[in-house]
């Protein structure tokens, strides 16, 4: 199975730029959007060329923000949204797709913002992902895809010392709460198969960031240990534009 995820920042504008044909050349079995910026309607009419996939959405109830979809070749057994905690599902970030041998989650994670205003919620909001995750674990292997919003490890952005506690996505805080994610036995694909490999998945749209390739991973596939031996490769489609995000892509026999 193929399963591929991206940022898009705004399908609507997205579409506009060769992404119906950088989705074929990937040739998905599914599909895990991030940052649609738009209503299920609006997101079901930008994606309606895809027939060959079963669509969901799930949209933020302010109007041209978060949200995310899915696109699915294989029917899922169950679609829920969100994580079942009022001040986290107004947004449109999670996507639980049930398939026979595990659950697909897509996940939008909230950024701590500029200012790092947000930075206590982030906090919180990993807890309780991270613990939504452990309980759909006791029923299936999980694999969580999307956007979370942080650069790991050092490795994982070009200007790691100037950025450290200063900026949304590299705070010890943000740090901390995906080492409890790798600690509670959720697998960073791409570095689990490439240790030292530099490689980056978001460049700001400023200073010509994705040309002088000034970039960070903070897009990322987890997956529960007991699909390691699964795992097939994981890509990063850097050559691939349309979005501030380049795709990424987990090829996994499930």
């Amino acid at each position: 199975m193929n399963i591929i995820s991206w940022n898009v920042n705004g399908v609507r504008a997205v579409i506009k730029k060769d992404f119906f044909e950088a989705v074929e050349t990937m040739d998905p079995d599914i599909l895990c959007i991030q940052e649609t910026k738009a209503q299920d309607e609006e997101v079901k009419k930008a994606l309606s060329p895809m027939q060959a996939y079963r669509t969901s959405f799930n949209s933020a109830q302010k109007k041209g923000y978060s949200g995310t979809a899915v696109l699915s070749k294989p029917e899922p057994i169950e679609v829920m949204l969100d994580m079942g905690i009022e001040e986290h599902d107004t947004e449109g970030r999670i996507q639980c797709m049930e398939y026979g041998n595990f659950y697909l989650v897509n996940v939008y994670v909230p950024n701590s913002g500029q200012k790092l205003d947000r930075l206590d919620y982030r906090k919180k909001w990993d807890a309780d992902f991270l613990a939504y995750l452990k309980n759909l674990e006791k029923h299936k292997p999980v694999i969580a895809c999307g956007d979370f919003n942080v650069a790991h490890k050092a490795i994982d952005l070009k200007n790691d010392k100037s950025n450290y506690n200063k900026t949304a996505g590299y705070t010890q805080t943000e740090i901390d709460g995906m080492d409890n994610f790798t600690n509670a036995g959720l697998v960073d694909a791409f570095r689990h198969l490439y240790p030292e490999e530099v490689a980056y998945t978001y460049w700001s749209y400023r200073f010509k960031a994705r040309e002088r390739n000034t970039g960070w991973r903070i897009d990322y596939f987890l997956v529960s240990e007991s699909l390691i031996d699964k795992i097939k490769d994981v890509k990063i489609y850097s050559d691939i534009l349309g979005s501030d995000h380049c795709p990424i892509g987990l090829e996994i026999d499930v």
